[in-house]
């Protein structure tokens, strides 16, 4: 069977000594919208650099389609379109613009140019304003411009660095409904990360979790918090981090199958939190561990990510740091 992205021992080693890919291994199915979740520094954009041809691997090989990252450059740049982090329109000239000069970098035959366009400012909700300067779009225009912009070929793979950045959860929403039919129509692959738990819950088929520039775990979204099974019991401790004693107290407990600290957040899973709720309270109480808030959930994707990373993915001060970046840019 064709194997859209397939990694085989994957090494970078920046300096000589920072080692950002430590033996990555993984294989992306085609057609498929796969998901690469990892805390800062993780190897997750080092990774899509390497599948695009940006940077060269150190040690190990990954295929594009059959085709060798290090040695067939040129072939799969035909193959692929990237939405890096940064933003990649120029904000002085028009959506329509910006199409134009992509389209020549791409070498769309130019007869066909005009009517391309038309289309993925069309399917992207940009129409109307395909001729206003690019510096008058909101946040979430300006990001549905640049996935227009990796639309123009028709990729049979597109590998986006944070797609929805930034954006507020109804642009969030606008842009991934884009992508879905543009995956459907078109059997598309689409390759992406993102600090977005719920848009990897929602839109992915298929998930890795990557630390310290190794794949942890792989799996859909479902089979992902399958995988803990039972319920989690959380607490937020009043006062400092909890001690490490209290968590070695806390795991000795036969029903108990995982416990995860995170500053002053205790996650505790177990089979039945009703059964085991009062041992782990007489715990706390025991140990001088005062709770101020205690809830009972299903295992989700980002109690997952917690197993596998040891922090939950933060969101806000990258993402305000980027938004930020991008405004500026935009106002000029």
């Amino acid at each position: 069977m064709e194997v859209a992205v397939q990694v085989k021992d994957l090494v970078k080693v920046y300096d000589g000594k920072v080692r950002a890919l430590d033996g990555v291994d993984l294989t992306v199915k085609p057609g498929k919208a796969f998901a690469l979740l990892g805390p800062n520094g993780a190897g997750k954009t080092t990774l899509i650099r390497i599948l695009t041809t940006q940077l060269k691997p150190t040690a190990g090989e990954a295929y594009i389609f059959g085709l060798n990252v290090a040695r067939e450059g040129s072939k799969i740049r035909r193959l692929i379109s990237y939405v890096p982090q940064e933003m990649s329109v120029w904000t002085d000239i028009s959506g329509y613009d910006n199409l134009l000069v992509y389209a020549k970098i791409f070498d769309v035959p130019s007869q066909e140019r005009e009517k391309i366009i038309d289309e993925v400012l069309e399917n992207m909700g940009l129409a109307q304003v395909r001729h206003n300067l690019v510096r008058t779009y909101s946040g979430g225009m300006i990001r549905r411009l640049e996935v227009a912009s990796a639309m123009l070929i028709k990729p049979k793979i597109m590998f986006l660095d944070e797609p929805t950045i930034g954006l507020d959860p109804v642009a969030k929403k606008v842009v991934w409904e884009k992508l879905t039919l543009f995956k459907k129509e078109h059997g598309v692959t689409i390759f992406f990360n993102t600090h977005y738990m719920d848009e990897a819950d929602l839109y992915s088929d298929d998930i890795a979790i990557i630390n310290q520039g190794k794949i942890a775990t792989t799996g859909t979204a479902a089979e992902l918090k399958r995988s803990l099974g039972g319920e989690v019991i959380s607490f937020t401790l009043e006062g400092s981090s909890p001690k490490p004693e209290l968590s070695q107290k806390i795991q000795k407990f036969g029903f108990v199958k995982e416990v995860i600290v995170d500053n002053s957040n205790l996650s505790v899973l177990v089979d039945n939190a009703e059964v085991a709720l009062p041992y782990v309270m007489d715990t706390l109480r025991n140990e001088g561990a005062s709770a101020g808030k205690v809830s009972i959930t299903k295992p989700t994707l980002d109690d997952v990510f917690l197993k596998y990373a040891g922090i939950r993915l933060e969101e806000k001060g990258r993402i305000s740091d980027v938004t930020h970046v991008r405004y500026m840019i935009r106002k000029g």
